[in-house]
């Protein structure tokens, strides 16, 4: 075959390419960001489970300013004075620090004197607002004095209006700021002697502790496209709830003695009527349910400081974005090649099934161990690949199954053609039947007299004779099973021992009895005729055989669109050549049989003793050099 044209039909090549153009349809897709959402949909669902399996953080305790507090003050923004009593309540337990989620940029008085006092003699980390394009900043508290103190609470939120990262630093146009969650935790593990410093291999990524923070890109893990100004990570929403106590219970010194002894300390809202709360993960379809005040977010992000630094547990991490097209072009890929085997639609959603459970497996338990794989993007070029191919071999198939079925249909029984099919991958190379050396036995009929007989007919008269003989013989071949492999005028040529190549001698054998049985039974169907055509007062006429066993080359001749199954071989010729032998020769007519029978030698030693066979002799056929030993077959052996 052309190599051009066997690179063309590959299979494996063919798998390849499908893969290949859905792997970049798909990344093209998740480029302009269509796939994002289900990507981050399968991303909250397996932080949920692993969110799960965390306890409470016991470092952290939350005071709220709940709705029932404000009311039973009659006024929001809580005073300097109410200000500056909760905070002395809460410093008097001796924390190891105090956060403050409340913005102060103005005074609201009274006890702006004590409240600035109490700011001068304690550390007290508040928050500060640096805003964007759409939403203005708002100043650090006007008490503070020490900037070092002061942090900025923004958090970048998603597309779909869900928190997922957090931020250690960001800037605006004049410096660098903290967060507030990483103030608080800075504080809090400088006592253990932990600060903030460069990664000793990548001076550029921050090191707290044992954990090296790598900072997000724009297209890490599921995400496309997004903001990822300052240094930000993936949250894990681990070790919450906190424990908690109201601001009532503050002023009302009702916190039992050391419950806030060396804790962080986080004072917030969470009034309903001042919406401080966000979407997360943990939020069930964007309802009520789960949602996270923004003082209880602000904790889940010191807990995961605190655990990074302090229990060597790294943020999750996205894996390179190289790493992520070879992953989603690896599992195209597989859905490709298995798609080459998915012959029905049953197996067809039996690899879906298998598949989608095993890539959810896979991310999911890479996802606990701290890795985000892709899985929406993965899943769609694995069954497109699969999807398409699948397609495309059942097209194929059925374009290969009419070819067969036209080839082999006309010459086999149903039952032989449906079996060819099943046994397509011996007939079919790249698309088209192939050719292949068999041993098998030729047979070769012609009719004494069909010229004269012709000569008296009229066309239509002669064409319904013949035919009447040709459907008599047609079925006598397939009853022994013969294949005609073609009509020539009232010739007819039919093999034994194809298409399926005989394996054994013995199957080469069963084949010459075979035709010897059909050449013998076609001569009583003969006799069956003559007395149906005396009847008609139609002419009668003598066949001659012709029968000998041999190699062969067996396959389709002619174009794609014109193609013919076909034996070539000297063994053909052999065949014919005794047919035609001294076929004016009385001597050798078939007695009062209408059928003479010639057989070679090759074909008598597979026979062997079946049938009656008279030797002829060692006689030169028509273009043969070699001389060829021919018998005459008079009948069954076991016959009287």
């Amino acid at each position: 075959m052309n190599p051009l044209r066997k690179i063309r039909d590959s299979q494996i090549l063919l798998a390849f390419l499908i893969s290949l153009t859905v792997c970049l349809s798909v990344l093209s897709l998740r480029n302009i960001g269509w796939l994002q959402f289900l990507e981050l949909s399968a991303y909250d669902l397996y932080l949920k489970r692993k969110v799960d399996k965390m306890p409470a953080d016991p470092r952290i305790t939350v005071i709220k300013i709940t709705e029932s507090d404000i009311q039973k003050l009659g006024q929001w923004p809580i005073s300097d004075a109410v200000m500056a009593e909760m905070l002395s309540n809460i410093l008097d337990q001796r924390p190891a620090i105090v956060g403050l989620d409340i913005y102060r940029d103005l005074s609201v008085p009274p006890g702006k004197k004590e409240l600035t006092a109490l700011f001068s003699r304690h550390d007290i980390i508040t928050v500060r607002k640096i805003g964007d394009e759409t939403h203005a900043g708002i100043a650090q508290p006007y008490m503070v004095r020490n900037p070092e103190t002061n942090g900025f609470n923004d958090v970048p939120v998603d597309p779909d209006g869900v928190i997922r990262r957090g931020l250690l630093f960001m800037g605006d146009n004049e410096t660098v700021h903290s967060s507030f969650s990483l103030l608080l935790a800075l504080y809090y593990l400088d006592r253990r002697g932990i600060a903030a410093e460069p990664d000793a291999v990548n001076p550029d990524h921050i090191r707290l502790g044992g954990t090296t923070f790598v900072p997000l890109k724009s297209n890490d893990g599921g995400y496309i496209n997004i903001d990822a100004r300052g240094y930000q990570y993936l949250v894990d929403f681990r070790g919450w709830p906190f424990e908690s106590f109201s601001l009532s219970e503050v002023l009302e010194r009702k916190i039992p003695e050391g419950a806030l002894k060396d804790r962080i300390v986080i004072i917030g809202v969470t009034a309903e009527s001042l919406k401080d709360f966000f979407f997360t993960p943990l939020s069930k379809d964007l309802s009520s349910d789960a949602l996270v005040y923004g003082v209880e977010l602000h904790g889940l992000l010191v807990s995961q400081l605190l655990r990074s630094a302090l229990q060597g547990e790294r943020p999750l991490a996205p894996v390179r974005e190289v790493y992520e097209w070879a992953w989603i072009w690896m599992w195209g890929l597989t859905g490709a090649l298995l798609g080459l085997r998915l012959r029905s639609l049953l197996n067809f959603f039996l690899f879906l099934s298998v598949g989608i459970a095993s890539l959810i497996l896979i991310t999911y338990y890479t996802f606990m161990g701290g890795w985000w794989i892709p899985v929406a993007p993965t899943a769609i070029s694995g069954m497109a690949s699969a999807a398409f191919v699948t397609a495309y071999m059942s097209y194929r198939e059925k374009k290969e199954r009419g070819m067969l079925m036209q080839i082999f249909s006309k010459h086999v029984s149903k039952d032989v053609a449906e079996a060819i099919w099943q046994q397509r991958d011996m007939f079919m190379d790249s698309g088209r039947p192939m050719s292949q050396k068999v041993i098998a036995t030729v047979l070769f009929t012609d009719l004494k007299g069909f010229t004269s007989i012709s000569e008296r007919l009229d066309p239509q008269s002669l064409m319904d004779w013949l035919n009447e003989y040709m459907e008599a013989m047609a079925q006598v071949i397939e009853r022994c099973g013969g294949v005609i492999n073609k009509y020539i005028g009232d010739s007819i040529m039919v093999t034994f021992g194809i298409p399926v190549a005989r394996k054994t001698e013995a199957e080469v054998s069963a084949d010459a009895v075979d035709a010897v049985n059909c050449a013998l039974e076609m001569g009583e169907e003969l006799r069956k005729l003559h007395s149906v055509w005396e009847k008609r007062n139609l002419h009668t006429v003598h066949m001659r055989v012709g029968i000998f066993t041999g190699p062969l080359v067996a396959g389709c001749l002619g174009s794609e669109q014109r193609m013919e199954y076909t034996v070539i071989g000297d063994t053909v010729n052999v065949a014919s050549r005794l047919e035609s032998f001294r076929k004016d020769d009385t001597a050798l007519s078939a007695g009062d049989s209408p059928c003479r029978i010639l057989i070679g030698e090759s074909t008598l030693n597979h026979i062997g003793s079946r049938f009656k066979t008279e030797r002829i002799g060692e006689v030169p056929l028509k273009g043969k050099e070699e001389k060829v030993g021919v018998y005459k077959v008079t009948g069954h052996a076991d016959a009287s």
